[in-house]
Formats: structure tokens, sequence, C-alpha cells
């Protein structure tokens, strides 16, 4: 059953899809140009291999919001996922250490930027899900930037998806990476990189997979949280990384697990991931999560992998 709370909003969303243009309109157009080939190895040959990424001076992260800054406690209308498939924690949870790991990430770059925000999320329904400067996500991005001592850092320009490609999963890496394309053309900046931040289950590894296939040279590498499986499937996933055109894509089940993949991969110092990793805990004690709990264990486990790999280099 729909909850009576949530009439008023499908209501909206069915009014709205009613008025969008038909779907396969946008299905037909999304691969159709020099940059929107299908990700398939078949298509146009990679870019020539890249030299390993090195400290530039401006770095920017490119993050999703549900699933990847914040939970979105799996909760769907019927057969739509709103925002994401991620059960481990409730809904509207942020991260545990996720806003330490960005600016970890933007500070290994000589002049830290603020993270921009590619979304699937309608513009069409902004009024409801806008991301305002008192919610959680920009509140607790601010404080993290301040107990490091970067005034005015937090979330950056927020670019939305439309209310079709929201309930058309298929669509919705497509338009991040048209925006991220539209972000690309508002540079004002000499010499900026970015880093893709997503989840795996909004189709955000296609937009990652685009932007390495056409803009190697400005994408250092991309980060995939893995969601909406079991413990142990999660951990073959995670295990799935690649190189493409010379730059990482990496998966990852915990924000700690993530800053190794970045020291490994020449984006992280090693005392940004140690910084990590203390966030990572304060973030859940202050949750309550005890460490007799399976989300605190997650962590314990890829610590001991950096410890290791510390004490043998």
């Amino acid at each position: 059953m729909l909850p009576h709370s949530l009439y008023p909003f499908f209501l909206i969303l069915l009014l709205l899809l009613l008025l969008s243009p038909p779907t396969h309109q946008f299905q037909s157009i999304a691969f159709s140009t020099r940059h929107h080939h299908c990700l398939s190895s078949s298509q146009s040959p990679p870019a020539p291999p890249l030299p390993p990424p090195s400290p530039t001076s401006f770095l920017q992260v490119l993050t999703d919001i549900d699933d990847t800054l914040k939970s979105s406690g799996g909760l769907k209308v019927g057969e739509i996922a709103l925002g994401g498939l991620d059960t481990q924690y409730q809904r509207g949870v942020v991260y545990p250490g996720v806003f330490t790991f960005i600016l970890e990430l933007s500070l290994h770059a000589s002049s830290p930027l603020n993270p921009a925000v590619l979304t699937a999320r309608a513009e069409e329904l902004k009024l409801a899900l806008e991301l305002k400067p008192d919610s959680k996500i920009c509140l607790k991005a601010g404080e993290v930037g301040r107990k490091r001592g970067v005034e005015g850092w937090g979330i950056g320009p927020v670019l939305y998806g439309s209310v079709v490609e929201w309930v058309n999963q298929v669509n919705k890496g497509f338009r991040k990476f048209k925006n991220f394309e539209s972000l690309l053309s508002q540079e004002s900046l000499p010499q900026i990189s970015y880093v893709y931040l997503g989840d795996t289950g909004e189709y955000d590894s296609q937009a990652g997979l685009q932007m390495l296939r056409y803009y190697p040279e400005k994408v250092k590498g991309v980060f995939l949280h893995v969601v909406g499986e079991s413990l142990r499937k999660r951990e073959m996933v995670r295990d799935e990384d690649m190189i493409v055109n010379g730059r990482p894509v990496m998966h990852f089940i915990t924000y700690c697990g993530a800053a190794v993949k970045a020291y490994e991969n020449g984006l992280m110092g090693r005392d940004g991931v140690e910084r990590v990793i203390e966030s990572v805990y304060e973030d859940l004690r202050e949750m309550g999560v005890g460490e007799e709990d399976g989300r605190w264990r997650d962590v314990e486990r890829e610590e001991g992998v950096w410890r290791f790999r510390v004490m043998n280099n």
C-alpha cells in the first residue's frame, strides 16, 4: 500500500508524467551525437591511455546525492525507486565520513573547490526535492570544512535531471553525463580536473564511463558506492575495479575503503586517509552504531587493509 502521506506527491508525479514528452523521444536521442555513443567497447575506440594522475591546481568532486551522500532508504512507489536502493541506513542519513572524503580529495590539489552535484532528481519537482542551504547535506559539508580550516567550503552548483529521466531509469546516466558537459562548458578556471563520485544503483557507472571515454584528460577517476546487495555480493562488486583510458574506476563499500583506493591511485595522501578513517568512526559513534554492528565491522575490515599496506610500505 502507498502511504497516505505520499498520495499528493504521487498525484503530482503522475500529472507531470502526463504533461511530459513521450518517453521514446528521450530514449531515441540518448546516444545520437559523437559524445553519446553506447558504452560497449564496440563503439568509438578509446582515447590513448593517460599517465598516472598528479596534483593539479584545481580539483572539483562531482557527486550524486541519493545513495552517495545520503541513504535513500530504498523507498519505492510501486516499482519506482525514489532515489536509490540502499537500506543499510535510514532514509536521509548522511554517510559516515563522506564529506571528509570529498574534502581530502579536493585538498590533494593546491586549491580545493566546492563539490558540484549531478543528480537525477527532477527539476520539475525542485520545490520538494531541492537541496536547500539548511538541509542535512549542506550543513554537514559546511561543518566538515570549518573543522578542517577551509572556511566557505561546502556544496557548490547543483545540476538536476527531469521527471521523465527520474522515472525511466535508463536515461539517468545520460542526463548526468550531459550535466557534466554543461559544467565543462561553463568552466572558468585553468587546470581544473574532476573526480566523479556516484553509486551502483542509479546508472552512475554509465555516466562515469562516458566521462572517462571522452574526457580522460579532465576526469582523474570514478568512485562508485556499492549498494543494494548482500554483503557477500557487495564485496564481489567492490573488487570489480577497472582502468578506462588510464583512469581508475573504483568500487567501495564504506568511505574508509574509498579513501584507501584513492591513496592507491594517487588521489589522496596518507594523512588524508587517516582523517577519513577517523571521521567515519566519529560519525558512526554519533549515530549510535556500536562495534558489534555490521556497518562498524565493514569499516574495521577496510581499515585493516589500510594498516597492512602501511606496515608493508
